[in-house]
């Protein structure tokens, strides 16, 4: 069963990567990029946190070796995972998940890329600057994350992982 967890986080992981040469928002330094909430909030319901966060982090790395990302993309991604993760598990709903995405990325996420914008890209942003577009970015990812959880390609993948989400 964890080689199944595994590959499919692989596969998301795949996914993250490659969409991030076609769908981002340009946003001053920061790239915002709606799959990648999208994939947490999946990630969150399908896996648990520990995959959700690793899967943010992995993509936030080749996104930033490739070119296509930004430092900002660690603080975003891996706190709304580990929300979203935290708020699924305690809820046991897809809301929980979607309210933890948005809130950790929208808000503690762009509250942290501050310091990451100012002492380490040099940026001379304000400390509420990415809140904006963070939270544009997430609330669009976890709405498309919502939307896709009810498909029935979602509910395949519930049962072949043994996913206790209904």
């Amino acid at each position: 069963m964890r080689l199944k967890k595994l590959t499919f986080t692989a596969l998301f992981m795949a996914i993250g990567v490659l969409s991030a040469h076609v769908v981002y928002i340009p946003v001053g330094v920061a790239k915002c990029f709606p799959v990648q909430h999208a994939i947490n909030v999946l990630l969150a319901v399908l896996l648990g946190t520990r995959y959700s966060v690793s899967a943010a982090f992995g993509i936030s790395l080749l996104r930033n070796i490739l070119g296509t990302g930004s430092l900002l993309a660690f603080p975003g991604s891996m706190i709304g995972a580990a929300l979203a993760g935290i708020l699924y598990q305690r809820t046991g709903h897809i809301l929980g998940a979607v309210v933890g995405e948005v809130i950790g990325t929208g808000i503690i996420g762009a509250l942290v890329a501050f310091p990451v914008a100012k002492y380490l890209i040099g940026s001379k942003v304000g400390a509420f600057f990415f809140v904006i577009p963070f939270f544009v970015s997430t609330a669009g990812g976890s709405i498309i994350a919502y939307l896709l959880y009810h498909t029935p390609v979602v509910k395949f993948f519930q049962e072949k992982l043994g996913s206790r989400a209904a």
